[in-house]
């Protein structure tokens, strides 16, 4: 029997229909083989940028601030190491190719607090373990670990593409929207900043005056297209950044698009962000590209969008 017209148009629907709901799965199957891709080669980095192990690089910001490097994976990867009085915390902790806790612990004496600033699988340190492990506290995070025993999902940590298992994360404190931690004559204040991911935070240093920013800000293409991305919360984040950052103030974000250094950005950025984020939703400003969409922001950024009918306005 030959099949009717419209046989046809029903399997076109619904082969669009999986495609639209599983487009992050396919993007990732499409674009990945499931392994790290090679290192990059070891460029120069500024004065005062000391390498560690032919892999990390450690920066001091300030005597009691270390910006620790990945130049050499092919994300270029920042995660920062705060002294404290009493303590130190690990914001972010890389994929793990290598042992970034041992490059923290050879820093300080100070017990350590690692706080990824989102799961993607890029800022657990997968594989390592650490021995205090904080996260944003969430209502539906703590629903799902009655036991303080995480487990993240494909859709927050991703690490299939790169041949990384889901991490189970031991948390051993929860760190509130808005509240503070003290690490002994240094405060921090946790900003909850989705947009890139739902669980994403930065982290404001009211003692230095510096904005730790995770994913939400850095040089390079602003990703808020993948599972979690959300241009409204986008928008709106980068309003309360603007809000409650001072002025002056240096952010600190964990990628880097190019050496040498430390990715280092101000105000001005998130202002530029959050103008074309009301542009984008306003129909004002176009991009390229079909998937993701590009839009400019600044001579230093883009946004990596769906297109605008998936757009969640």
């Amino acid at each position: 029997m030959k099949p009717s017209l419209s046989i046809f148009a029903a399997t076109l629907i619904l082969l669009v229909a999986v495609s639209i709901n599983f487009r992050h799965q396919l993007l990732i199957w499409a674009i990945s083989d499931g392994q790290p891709p090679p290192l990059l080669p070891a460029q120069e980095e500024s004065p005062g940028v000391v390498w560690m192990q032919d892999y990390f690089t450690v920066q001091a910001l300030n005597q009691n601030t270390y910006a620790i490097g990945e130049p050499r994976y092919h994300q270029q990867n920042y995660s920062y190491l705060l002294l404290g009085d009493s303590r130190a915390l690990l914001f972010d902790a890389g994929p793990g190719l290598r042992d970034i806790r041992g490059v923290a612990e050879s820093l300080t004496d100070l017990p350590i607090t690692f706080v990824p600033s989102h799961f993607h699988f890029d800022h657990t340190g997968n594989r390592i373990r650490f021995e205090h492990v904080a996260v944003v506290d969430l209502p539906y995070l703590r629903a799902r670990a009655p036991d303080n025993r995480l487990a993240l999902r494909w859709s927050e940590h991703m690490g299939s593409a790169e041949g990384f298992e889901l991490p189970v994360l031991e948390v051993d404190e929860w760190l509130a929207p808005g509240s503070l931690i003290n690490l002994g004559g240094r405060r921090l204040q946790v900003l909850y900043t989705p947009g890139h991911t739902e669980d994403s935070i930065s982290l404001l240093d009211l003692t230095h005056n510096l904005l730790f920013s995770g994913d939400f800000i850095y040089p390079g293409p602003l990703i808020a297209f993948l599972p979690n991305s959300s241009l409204p919360a986008y928008r709106d984040a980068a309003a309360m950044l603007l809000a409650a950052v001072p002025g002056e103030a240096d952010i600190y974000g964990a990628h880097r698009s190019s050496p040498p250094g430390a990715p280092r950005q101000k105000l001005q950025d998130v202002s530029d962000l959050h103008r074309s984020l009301q542009r984008i939703e306003a129909g004002e400003q176009s991009g390229e590209g079909v998937y993701p969409v590009i839009y400019p922001v600044n001579d230093q950024m883009t946004l990596w969008a769906e297109p605008a009918w998936l757009q969640d306005w």
